[in-house]
């Protein structure tokens, strides 16, 4: 059982509009609910490609009455800590060819030290019982920003890899726990960390520290571009398929959702950065979230060339000499 927190999630209110007029009124024809945050994304692809899981994620506040009625109804096994703030929201506004043209966001939500302590006693239960744990996502307030160096913490203590997924304040401490496996979007991580990633040299010595702080498994995406990850001190990079962009966000939550289902399926490494590259770029070409077919993936994921760069893994031959 995959354990997925998110810490920041959101409701996402998407309004479809046939033709959309910038200088007056508009009135949409469709309206839908979509629950949001990057682990709940994540959950959401685990589903389609059949590997058990379960959220864990902050409630509370009005808009939390319809955030749990989309959970449900999209069928996300979850469960929650109850707080007093009401829920962040998003609009997104979509036009007649059903790209998303401008995404509105409210302040995040504020959560108490009360909360705080009552999420990480309830993450602390649920670790032992997952095989893997991903910590995914922003985090809502100062206040929050302990919770998933907190969860790295005790998972290290009971024996349970972690893929961490987020960006912002808290990276860094993030990082200091030495979490087995990261995924993070480029521009997230010059962001986060004030690092310089423009190009390859930069990169591939961003990844080695990655590597001295204990990360055993990177992954750095950027849209459309050249995917780079690293195993131990072995680095690739892998392009991904071209599509027509649709709308790209969960992008990369559909991705992290591809390494985890191949950690869970012990798939050569090269194989999982193959497939996880393949439904970062299906989720793009779709309107759906984190919808991606497992079996298009699969035979997107055959046309996708991985490449060593520098260090490369020897083959030893093994097989008898008579």
């Amino acid at each position: 059982m995959i354990l997925t927190v998110t810490i920041n999630p959101l409701l996402e209110r998407r309004l479809f509009f046939d033709r959309i007029n910038p200088e007056g009124e508009n009135r949409a024809e469709k309206e839908q609910y979509v629950a949001g945050g990057k682990g709940i994304n994540i959950s959401r692809q685990l589903n389609v490609l059949g590997i058990k899981n379960i959220a864990l994620t902050f409630l509370g506040g009005p808009t939390s009455k319809i955030l749990r009625q989309t959970l449900a109804a999209e069928g996300i096994n979850y469960t929650a800590v109850a707080i007093r703030d009401d829920m962040r929201t998003a609009t997104a506004i979509f036009d007649g060819e059903g790209k998303r043209r401008v995404s509105y966001f409210s302040p995040n939500f504020e959560v108490t030290e009360k909360e705080v302590n009552e999420f990480k006693s309830k993450l602390a239960k649920m670790i032992p019982n997952a095989s893997l744990v991903v910590f995914a996502g922003s985090s809502p307030s100062p206040l929050a920003d302990e919770i998933f160096p907190f969860g790295i913490e005790t998972a290290e203590k009971e024996d349970k890899p972690v893929l961490l997924d987020t960006y912002g304040a808290h990276l860094e401490e993030c990082l200091k726990r030495k979490p087995f496996a990261l995924h993070n979007n480029l521009s997230e991580i010059k962001k986060s960390l004030n690092v310089d990633l423009n190009d390859e040299e930069a990169i591939n010595e961003f990844l080695m520290k990655l590597y001295a702080k204990g990360v055993r498994l990177s992954f750095l995406t950027n849209g459309a571009d050249y995917v780079r990850a690293a195993k131990f001190d072995f680095h690739y990079r892998a392009k991904p398929p071209q599509i027509k962009e649709i709308d790209a966000v969960g992008s990369g939550d559909a991705f992290t959702a591809g390494i985890i289902y191949g950690l869970e399926k012990s798939l050569v490494f090269k194989d999982s950065l193959k497939f996880a590259a393949a439904l970062g770029a299906l989720n793009a070409a779709d309107i759906k979230t984190c919808a991606a077919p497992k079996e298009e993936a699969e035979k997107s994921a055959e046309k996708i060339c991985v490449e060593e760069i520098g260090k490369k893994m020897k083959i030893i031959d093994d097989s008898p000499n008579y």
